[in-house]
C-alpha cells in the first residue's frame, strides 16, 4: 500500500488532470487545439524564481522580512501614484484593499469600464476613471501621471467568447500599457499565468505569452510579470468543479500545495513587496515559487 504522501500525490495528479479538462472545456482553441480557462492558473514547479537563465533573487530568507518595513517607509516617502486595471476582479479587489491598508501611494486610481461602489471609509479618496476599452485612445488622460501601474485585467471564453478573450487579455492590456508608457508610467506590473508561452498550442497560454512579450517591447523602466498557480480565493463566479479544486488545494499542508497553488492575498502582497524593493532589472519574471516566497515575507512581520 502506498504511503500518505503517495496517496496525496496521486490525488493531486487526478485533480490536475481534472483542471486541465476544465481548461479545455471552457476556453476554446487556437490552430485546432484546446486551451485552458482564463481564471484557474496552473504553475509548473521550477527552481529558479526568474527566467532567461538569470540568477533570481532569494526571497525566502529573513533579510527580506527584516528590511520590508524600511523599504515600505522609504517608498511612501516618494509620494508615488498608482493605477490599477481590473480592480473588480478577484485579484484586483484584494490588490486595492492591500494598497490602501499599507498606504504605499499618495494617489490611487482605478481604471475600468464602470465605476465601482465602495462603502468603507478607506476608499473615499480613491480616484476612478471610467473608460471605453474599445476606444482607449479617447481616454489617454486616464493613464497620465502615474508612477506605477498594476494590470489584473482578464476574462474567460465562457463570459466573452474566444474573440472577446483575445481582445481583453491581449489587445486591451497592450493598449493600456502603451498609454501608460506614454503617460509617464515607470514600473508596469502584469498579472499573467504560469506556462504563458506565445508558441503554445493552447490559445490561452499563447495569448498570455504574446502580451508579455509585446509589453516588454515598450521598454518600461521596470517591467514585472507575475505567473501564479491555481489562485485560492472565494470566487464569486464559481462552478462546483472549480470550487472543489480550490478547496482541495486549500486543505493541503502548505508544503504540498505550494508548487501548485497560491492564495490571492499572497500574490497581491508579492506584487507590492516587489514594487517597494529597489531593482536595476528592466524585466522581472516571478513564477509561483517566487511569488509564494516574496508574498509570505509579509506574514513574518505579524506578531
Amino acid at each position: 500500500m502506498p504511503g500518505g504522501a503517495g496517496l496525496i500525490a496521486a490525488a493531486v495528479t487526478a485533480l490536475v488532470a481534472a483542471l486541465l479538462l476544465l481548461r479545455q472545456e471552457d476556453s476554446g482553441s487556437g490552430a485546432g487545439s484546446r486551451e485552458p480557462p482564463a481564471r484557474l492558473l496552473w504553475a509548473e514547479e521550477v527552481n529558479n524564481p526568474c527566467s532567461r537563465g538569470e540568477d533570481g533573487p532569494s526571497f525566502n530568507n529573513p533579510s527580506m522580512a527584516e528590511t520590508l518595513p524600511n523599504l515600505q517607509e522609504d517608498f511612501r516617502m516618494q509620494n508615488k501614484s498608482v493605477f490599477i486595471l481590473g480592480a473588480s476582479g478577484e485579484t484586483g479587489k484584494v490588490l486595492v484593499k492591500e494598497i490602501l491598508e499599507q498606504s504605499l501611494f499618495s494617489k490611487v486610481t482605478l481604471i475600468g469600464r464602470r465605476k465601482l461602489t465602495f462603502e468603507e471609509e478607506a476608499y473615499k479618496n480613491v480616484n476612478q476613471e471610467v473608460v471605453d476599452f474599445e476606444k482607449l485612445d479617447d481616454y489617454a488622460s486616464a493613464f497620465q501621471g502615474h508612477d506605477v501601474g498594476f494590470c489584473c485585467l482578464g476574462t474567460t471564453k465562457k463570459k466573452a467568447g474566444a474573440e472577446g478573450f483575445v481582445r481583453v487579455d491581449r489587445d486591451y492590456v497592450l493598449k493600456s500599457a502603451e498609454l501608460a508608457k506614454a503617460g509617464g508610467c515607470k514600473h508596469f506590473n502584469l498579472l499573467s499565468s504560469q506556462g504563458a508561452d506565445r508558441s503554445s498550442s493552447f490559445l490561452y497560454l499563447q495569448i498570455k505569452g504574446e502580451v508579455e512579450a509585446k509589453v516588454e517591447e515598450l521598454e518600461f523602466d521596470r517591467y514585472s510579470i507575475f505567473r501564479p498557480g491555481v489562485l485560492l480565493c472565494d470566487r464569486q463566479e464559481s462552478r462546483p468543479s472549480e470550487w472543489l479544486i480550490r478547496k482541495f488545494f486549500g486543505s493541503l499542508p502548505e508544503s504540498w500545495a505550494r508548487p501548485y497553488s497560491v492564495p490571492v492575498v499572497t500574490v497581491v502582497r508579492a506584487m507590492l513587496n516587489n514594487a517597494v524593493r529597489p531593482s536595476d532589472k528592466k524585466m522581472e519574471l516571478l513564477d509561483n515559487k517566487a511569488i509564494y516566497a516574496l508574498g509570505k515575507a509579509h506574514d513574518t512581520l505579524k506578531p
